[in-house]
């Protein structure tokens, strides 16, 4: 059974986002020393939502099921194509924001529609049930 979203979702993102943010991207790396878009994006789910995540992102994106950009809500996970056959993810947190772990300045809430994100958009994944 999948876990379910409650009404503090967001709340309990932001928590751990706070924990994180700004600790340095690191490509492997999963710890406050340095850390990839995959493992805080596992540890965030680990977090809020008890759920233990693969460790890849191309593991990642295919959990759950596709939504569409329009059906996004807290917690869902987006994916980015960011060339070269390289991926990105992060967790949508709410507002048009999602947290990620960016490999410029670590991690970090950035908005979908900012003009590199949304370029590079690829997919959302709902893993949760809805509220």
């Amino acid at each position: 059974m999948k876990p379910k979203r409650s009404l503090s979702t967001v709340s309990n993102l932001h928590q751990v986002y706070q924990r994180w943010r700004g600790v340095p991207y690191r490509f492997g790396g999963v710890g406050e020393d340095g850390i990839d878009c995959s493992a805080f994006t596992r540890t965030m789910y680990q977090e809020v939502f008890g759920m233990e995540l693969p460790r890849s992102t191309y593991e990642q994106v295919h959990l759950g099921r596709e939504i569409g950009r329009d059906e996004l809500q807290p917690g869902d996970l987006v994916f980015f194509r960011i060339g070269n056959g390289t991926q990105h993810n992060g967790v949508y947190v709410g507002d048009g924001k999602f947290a990620h772990a960016s490999s410029s300045v670590g991690v970090t809430i950035s908005r979908l529609d900012n003009v590199y994100w949304r370029s590079r958009y690829w997919q959302a994944r709902r893993l949760l049930d809805d509220i």
